[in-house]
């Protein structure tokens, strides 16, 4: 018996070291797909595309449900991948957003895919991926709180997040 309290407090110290290891002040690496937990986004943050104060970056948004580049979303994509050329010592992190239609975990995944969506964009077109990490909020950090359809399309969104200069 004693053996398997012991084997039990290890699996506890170490469930509780995982649950806490989001806390920590170093900014993990984030790879594509990875979902790094609330708690990491905005580390060291230097501005936000959503409060037009990222070097120029401009949020782009997306259709109800899709993950989709449209030609207005690539042609805001080409300018920021244009200044994240000229200013070649900036790092980001683009946030995955959706609007408040649907479960949390569909909107986590599709969050995902749209910071990915653009990551790609901006690594196709010359930007070095390790300057670039996404993060999903689903529709956990809404723009606009209202519950209309001009608050779900400004919801619908991946902002950009200077993480370093």
């Amino acid at each position: 018996m004693h053996k398997l309290t012991h084997k039990v407090s290890l699996l506890m110290i170490v469930l509780t070291a995982l649950t806490f290891s989001g806390c920590s002040s170093k900014k993990p690496k984030t790879d594509v797909g990875a979902i790094p937990s609330a708690a990491d986004a905005d580390v060291n943050a230097l501005g936000d595309s959503d409060s037009g104060r990222a070097a120029g970056l401009q949020t782009i948004h997306f259709d109800y449900d899709s993950y989709i580049l449209t030609g207005e979303t690539r042609r805001i994509l080409e300018q920021n991948t244009a200044l994240l050329k000229e200013k070649g010592n900036l790092n980001i992190q683009i946030e995955g957003h959706c609007d408040e239609r649907g479960g949390i975990q569909y909107n986590i995944a599709l969050g995902e895919k749209r910071a990915n969506a653009v990551r790609r964009f901006l690594i196709d077109n010359g930007i070095p991926g390790e300057r670039v990490t996404t993060i999903s909020f689903g529709k956990e950090r809404p723009i606009n709180p209202a519950s209309n359809e001009e608050a779900w399309n400004q919801n619908r969104r991946a902002n950009f997040v200077v993480t370093s200069q």
